[in-house]
This record gives structure tokens, sequence and C-alpha cells, in this order.
């Protein structure tokens, strides 16, 4: 098998049901998803040196399926193509986002993205989470495509935060504080 087709030369790509310009939304998007997948793997790569972290290790290996899940969903070029996601993957970062956020500290103030390497890491695939989610929104205005691939983008940028917190908590580092941050989150209720 070679791995050059030679049939992208002149600018267009296949998807399934047709073909279309390499800069086509829709290639944008799920390129956006590969991106994003890859950060995923060199994040994992990182949290795997450290023991305290081999949860979030298996969920990103979870995430990385899922997102080639969405991908797979976005390149269908015609109505009526079976879907992969549905609405359990954002419903199950829900819980994962609500554990993070009781274990992290406190948040009253904006942070920067740092502290560990892996949680820089998990900064880059939230914004790189959000990249793609911007370009689904675009996609979604032009053509047919999966709404649930979008709320689980949105889930996604969110745990990518609280994951980011929870692997310097657990690490022992503490959140980068934005210097000129006012207090601007609300104290949580004890229940």
């Amino acid at each position: 098998m070679n791995l050059y087709t030679r049939t992208g030369d002149k600018g267009d790509t296949s998807l399934i049901g047709g073909r279309v310009r390499k800069d086509d939304i829709r290639v944008e998007a799920y390129g956006t998803l590969d991106e994003l997948n890859a950060f995923v793997g060199q994040t994992a790569a990182e949290a795997e040196k450290h023991e305290v972290l081999q949860e979030l290790v298996e969920e990103l290996i979870v995430i990385q399926h899922e997102l080639f899940d969405c991908g797979a969903d976005l390149a269908y070029a015609r109505p009526g193509a079976p879907l992969k996601v549905n609405a359990e993957p954002a419903a199950r970062l829900e819980t994962q986002i609500d554990r993070y956020s009781a274990e992290a500290p406190e948040l009253t103030r904006f942070i920067l993205p740092g502290g560990s390497s892996a949680a820089a890491l998990l900064h880059v695939c939230r914004t790189v989470c959000r990249r793609a989610e911007r370009l689904v929104v675009t996609l979604a205005s032009e053509h047919p495509a999966n709404p649930e691939v979008q709320i689980y983008l949105n889930r996604l940028s969110d745990y990518f935060f609280a994951a980011s917190r929870v692997a310097n908590a657990r690490l022992g580092v503490s959140d980068v504080e934005y210097v000129r941050s006012a207090e601007v989150f609300r104290k949580r209720d004890p229940k």
C-alpha cells in the first residue's frame, strides 16, 4: 500500500460522499480535530511520566478515539449518513469536569496556561479545541453537521481546563494566576 495517492495534488480531497477543495470548511474543521488529537497524544505521553496522572492518561486515550469519531462525522458530505457521536460522551465529560473541579483548589482569579508541563499541554489542547469548535460552528451554519460534535467540543474544552488544574494540584504545582486579575469567581457553596 502506498501512502501517497497523488489524487490531491491539485488541491482537492475526498470526503465520504464527494470531493472538495482542501481549504473547504469541512476539511478545516476535521483537520483541526486531527491537530487536537495530536496534542492530546503528546499530553498523554507527558502525563504518563507521573503515577498520579494515570487516570488522566486513560481518559485522554478515550478522548482520542472520540475525536476520530467527531472527525468521521464531519467528513460526511451527504445527508443521512450514519453518525458516530451521540450525547453520551459529553455527559461523561460533565461528570469528569465536576469531579475535577471539586478536587482542584478553589479558583478566584483568572489563571495563565502553565504550571506543570502536563497542565501547560492541557491548556494547548483547550485552545486548539476552542478553535475546532469555532470551525464546527461555521461549518454547521453552511452545511448539515452532527450537532453532538459541537456540544462535545464545548464540553471537551472545559474538561481540558479542569484537567489542567487537577494535574497541577496532583503534581503539587500551583496554577499561575494572572497578576492583574480581580477576584472574578464566586466562592463555592458549602454542601
